[in-house]
């Protein structure tokens, strides 16, 4: 019987925790929707090259 009882725990447990997983993945979903990411964050990803002799650099 105590067998029984703590097998119904864990899987009420596992229940409790899919479905908060399933809430907060709704959540992050709506807020990725709600903001729109198409432009590049400034600095990331775009390396500007130096010319020769600009800023004190070698002729």
């Amino acid at each position: 019987m105590e067998t029984v009882v703590a097998v119904a725990v864990i899987v009420v447990a596992i229940i409790a925790g899919v479905v908060l997983i399933h809430r907060l993945n709704l959540q992050h979903g709506e807020r990725i929707t709600a903001f729109h990411y198409s432009d590049v964050l400034p600095g990331v990803g775009r390396r500007h090259r130096r010319r020769r002799g600009e800023h004190g650099g070698e002729q």
